[in-house]
């Protein structure tokens, strides 16, 4: 009974250290959680927090270029661009790889190139969220639609995004990056896929989910990720074999050539 009080203490101090970090950790998702849509791990990516400045202030001439920006946005929704942008929009992790099957040559799909398909999938998140995750949580920055009370092109979407914050653009961040590595598989198209990556995060202003200064961020982010992906030795193995695909592929003649 006299190491009762011992025994009692330790429990308490196991039981508490366990709570701090299951609180700490609570919704943490990275490659132990899932590693379809993620190679790296909570900390290794490039933290956007240190890597960006803040967002621009209400009163800046940052801010007055981020409206003007909306305001170009807007204007295009009735045209043959604002409907690129409404279909971007409606881009989800597993249709991203479709949304550059044009610009790559050759569709990108689990039947198709199923390498390239899982490189380009399984580094999704990496971009999408844990390059943005700390600037995002600690800026909170509301999203132009909200801050006009206005729709934006597709306002099915408006309640999910209005939950979390606009800056970087995570979605911005995916297709640069997306768009960087695509060019390192196939460099004979690399102008026709960075232009659709470039595209992408224009999608976000015109449709109105994010300011323009979010989209020059989530390309800094997008090109951060990628770098550091590049140390990682699950994906270097994973674009080595995407590489081996597509070259493969060009001996069979089927990889359509640029059009420039």
């Amino acid at each position: 009974m006299r190491h009762f009080p011992k025994l009692l203490t330790l429990s308490l101090s196991l039981i508490l250290s366990t709570t701090v970090f299951a609180q700490q950790h609570k919704g943490c998702v990275d490659h132990s959680t899932n590693p379809d849509l993620y190679f790296l791990y909570e900390g290794e990516a490039p933290n956007s927090l240190y890597l960006l400045p803040a967002p621009p202030d209400a009163a800046s001439v940052q801010f007055m270029y981020d409206q003007a920006r909306y305001n170009w946005g807007k204007s295009l929704r009735n045209t043959e661009r604002g409907e690129q942008a409404f279909r971007d929009a409606r881009v989800s992790g597993q249709d991203l790889p479709d949304a550059f099957t044009e610009v790559f040559g050759i569709r990108i799909t689990p039947e198709d190139t199923p390498e390239i398909y899982k490189l380009i999938v399984g580094m999704r998140e990496d971009a999408g969220d844990l390059a943005t995750r700390d600037a995002k949580n600690h800026y909170n920055r509301q999203r132009p639609f909200a801050f006009f009370g206005e729709d934006t092109c597709n306002p099915e979407q408006q309640a999910e995004l209005s939950t979390n914050g606009s800056y970087p653009s995570g979605h911005t961040s995916i297709g640069w990056a997306t768009a960087l590595v695509l060019a390192e598989i196939n460099p004979d198209r690399q102008d026709e896929i960075l232009e659709r990556g470039y595209q992408m995060g224009d999608s976000r202003v015109i449709c109105g989910y994010h300011w323009q200064s979010d989209i020059d961020a989530g390309r800094v982010t997008g090109s951060a990720v990628v770098a550091r992906l590049h140390a990682n030795d699950d994906f270097n193995a994973q674009l080595n074999k995407a590489k081996k695909e597509f070259a493969q592929k060009v001996k069979e003649g089927k990889v359509a050539p640029s059009k420039k």
